[in-house]
């Protein structure tokens, strides 16, 4: 008597997109295509047109599912604990660690040119969160700007300083052309050792910089009341 065959999985819109995000964690975005879909999942590309209308679909589902992750994980995060700021760091935090787990979600979100609901509902939990704490809505318009794309959790950075401390070599080599920025790797590197300017720790820098955007605003909503 043979062995009875594993029944094949049915397809669904959902199972195609946790295959799609499963591959864009281990490979990267540039992997996601209907035909590497189609291998992972043992069907036809042809048939993942009943549940995703293309490729852009299947992003927008991608963005849609990360966002779901990010409200779930940030579920129990309010103002009673803490006040406004600290529930807004931690829920921005908390997206911060979900996006870590999908490195690709940035530049997902960069070639996309419609937000998924779940995103505009983790901007609504920042907005309820500060306007709990006292914050006028203007004030609060102005600041999910100066936050950009630090409210969910990552930063686009102008450059990428590289990895690892700056050597003596290539602080004296900037020195002629650049020597306010050597100036300041040079005291960082040698008076401020547990600083990370000169290697740019990306999770130091990033909570340095939404600390100071939240800071500002409590600033001014202190300042107005």
């Amino acid at each position: 008597m043979g062995t009875q065959a594993e029944p094949r999985k049915l397809l669904s819109r959902e199972r195609v997109l946790r295959t799609a995000i499963k591959l864009a964690d281990e490979s990267g975005l540039g992997a996601v295509t209907m035909r590497r879909l189609a291998e992972e999942l043992g069907a036809e590309a042809m048939s993942l047109y009943y549940h995703v209308s293309n490729k852009d679909d299947v992003f927008d589902g991608m963005a849609e599912l990360i966002g779901q992750e990010i409200n779930e994980a940030a579920a129990g995060v309010s103002t009673h604990d803490g006040g406004w700021k600290a529930a807004v760091r931690q829920r921005i935090l908390t997206a911060r660690e979900v996006l870590l787990l999908h490195p690709w979600m940035p530049s997902l979100l960069s070639i996309r040119n419609t937000a998924s609901a779940s995103i505009i509902a983790h901007h609504d939990a920042i907005v309820g969160l500060m306007h709990d704490g006292g914050l006028s809505y203007d004030l609060i318009h102005h600041g999910l700007h100066a936050l950009g794309s630090r409210a969910l959790g990552f930063a686009q950075e102008l450059f990428d300083p590289g990895k690892g401390p700056v050597s003596d070599e290539t602080i004296s080599a900037m020195a002629a052309g650049l020597p306010n920025i050597a100036a300041m790797l040079a005291e960082v590197a040698h008076d401020d050792p547990a600083s990370t300017l000169g290697w740019c720790d990306d999770q130091t820098e990033f909570e340095f910089g939404l600390d100071l955007i939240l800071d500002g605003l409590h600033h001014r909503s202190s300042a107005t009341s």
